[in-house]
């Protein structure tokens, strides 16, 4: 398990756009899974939409993008200090099955699928409730900064 200080060592995102509040399970080169609380307070939902707010679907995928970079982190042993950042690098079969309000609490998920030159390739699932919320397959690309 990782609390956000140790999140924190992982992912260069700071608030508003840090998108991880705890990891609840990691194995190196395999699987990852942690949650973020969706607060009224968040940012995004003064603009979306007022009257009905709805976390962006695009702030899903960066929050399910971030969980896999630190899994991509810990199956090599590396950091954000050690000069190397994870940055998303692309997703595909998004799809979306239930809207993320204020209140809820998106427990994702991720899986490694393959890894070749710093691209990493991650099936993930974001729930609320036990729910799917939404399905992507994301890749993050291991870069010198």
């Amino acid at each position: 398990m990782m609390k956000i200080d140790e999140i924190l060592e992982y992912l260069p995102h700071r608030y508003p756009f840090l998108l991880v509040d705890r990891v609840t399970e990691v194995e190196k080169g395999k699987s990852i899974k942690g949650y973020k609380n969706i607060s009224f307070n968040e940012p995004f939902f003064t603009g979306h939409f007022p009257d009905n707010p709805i976390m962006p679907g695009v702030l899903i995928i960066e929050a399910m993008a971030q969980l896999s970079g630190i899994l991509g982190f810990v199956t090599v042993e590396r950091k954000p200090s050690d000069g190397v950042i994870q940055y998303l690098a692309g997703s595909s079969k998004v799809r979306f099955k239930r809207p993320v309000l204020p209140g809820d609490r998106l427990d994702m998920e991720s899986e490694f699928v393959s890894g070749k030159r710093g691209i990493w390739k991650f099936e993930c699932r974001a729930l609320v409730d036990g729910e799917v919320a939404c399905v992507a397959e994301i890749l993050t690309a291991e870069r010198e900064v």
